[in-house]
């Protein structure tokens, strides 16, 4: 067998440049394949990262992933709101450690506009427990105070100190806008990957504020109510749109999630952050399994190119089989020699696919991280992978049995010439 790879590799040294070739397209169409294995887990986990430490998330009935995606991803709105008084009891339970409301439905220039409370930026954690910082300022401490997640921030050009105002819904059309309470920047968090980065943190009682001379979406002809005034107002909520909680036991999660689906003053869901993401996911499974079809198929293409490119040169070698025959070579050996080909350039493509894979993820990692807030920070190779690997080499093997037949039997043919 040594002496059969002995001879393969100086055959394939001999046509260097159509192996090479036929390796670098095993190697990219290899280095794809595993990329999108390593997205596919990324953006898996990255999507999961989005909260941490958070045991449920409370929200107005509904469904599971609908709460997941409004409260936490900010997409799409929620069916209703649920009465601070409820909140209040809720947070009553014994099992219930710390709690932070969430408000939404108000937005600046495309951006969420998040109404919540100080220990939002406490609480608050993302990718195994990392607490949310501060780039530059400070929370929110006058009522008129405004926290920029730093995509918002870098995207319209916003500092310490700058004016914004807040739109009326997600729209931003000129006659929703809340223009007679404008907002100041007091604080620009640092970026998080997460759709923290995307969203504009103003308090809860900012956000009564800012409504106080509003009635079902629109002013209220006749009143209106200046900035001032309204800081002597009682600003305290009427209504949220959903809750993080984190309660002192894991073993009470679901105890605490009868009983708030089971609550009889209003209608309430209890989710748990996990289950809720991996049904989402669920959903999603089908696109990813479509992308990492389409990879397959591409790798299959390439070990085809191969399997051609061995088929091509079988004429132009006949009379170098002829030759190995004629000092004794068996068909055989001419069959090893070609499926030795096939393996070593698919295992070789299959090495340096992995080569480029590795170099685009510490090159592009950073900048897919910062934009898409994807991590793609380089783990061991996995078992998944290491099994793609093989499986590339293999296939390489198993489809250059067909041109080592037809080597084989030329071989034959070629050998009755040689007796004869």
């Amino acid at each position: 067998m040594s002496a059969i790879l002995r001879l393969a590799l100086r055959s394939l040294r001999a046509r260097a440049l159509t192996a090479s070739l036929a390796v670098l397209s095993i190697a990219l169409s290899a280095a794809l394949l595993l990329s999108v294995e390593r997205l596919r887990d990324a953006a898996r986990a990255s999507f999961a990262a989005a909260i941490s430490d958070t045991d449920v998330v409370i929200g107005a009935r509904g469904g599971g992933v609908q709460l997941m995606l409004y409260s936490v991803f900010r997409i799409g709105s929620a069916t209703n709101n649920f009465t601070w008084e409820s909140y209040q009891e809720v947070l009553e339970h014994p099992s219930v450690e710390w709690a932070v409301p969430l408000s939404l439905g108000d937005s600046h220039r495309g951006y969420r506009v998040l109404g919540t409370s100080v220990e939002y930026f406490e609480r608050l954690k993302y990718r195994r427990g990392r607490s949310l910082d501060f780039a530059s300022g400070r929370r929110f401490e006058d009522l008129y105070d405004a926290v920029l997640g730093a995509e918002v921030a870098e995207q319209l050009g916003y500092a310490i100190g700058d004016e914004i105002i807040v739109a009326h819904g997600i729209g931003d059309a000129g006659f929703s806008l809340h223009d007679d309470k404008p907002f100041t920047v007091s604080g620009v968090l640092e970026r998080t990957g997460t759709p923290v980065d995307k969203t504009v943190h103003v308090s809860l009682e900012a956000i009564e504020a800012i409504h106080v001379d509003w009635r079902s979406g629109a002013p209220i002809p006749g009143v209106t109510i200046t900035a001032e005034q309204t800081r002597q107002l009682d600003l305290t909520p009427q209504a949220i749109t959903a809750a993080l909680v984190g309660l002192d036991s894991k073993l009470a999660v679901f105890r605490f999630q009868r009983f708030v689906n089971e609550y009889r003053e209003e209608p309430l869901s209890a989710v748990l952050p996990g289950l809720a993401l991996q049904e989402l996911w669920s959903v999603l499974g089908v696109a990813e399994t479509a992308l990492a079809g389409v990879s397959a198929l591409v790798v299959l293409a390439a070990l085809i190119g191969m399997a051609t490119m061995l088929f091509a040169s079988l004429q132009a070698r006949r009379r170098e089989m002829a030759i190995l025959r004629s000092v004794g070579a068996r068909p055989t050996t001419i069959f090893g020699l070609l499926m030795a080909e096939a393996a070593a350039i698919a295992l070789a493509g299959a090495l340096l696919g992995l080569g480029l894979h590795l170099a685009a993820a510490t090159l592009g990692g950073p900048w897919v991280d910062r934009v898409y807030g994807i991590d793609l920070s380089l783990a061991p190779l996995d078992l998944s992978l290491s099994a793609l690997l093989l499986g590339v080499a293999a296939m390489g093997a198993v489809i250059g049995a067909a041109p080592a037949l037809q080597a084989y039997k030329m071989s034959v043919s070629d050998g009755v010439g040689l007796r004869l």
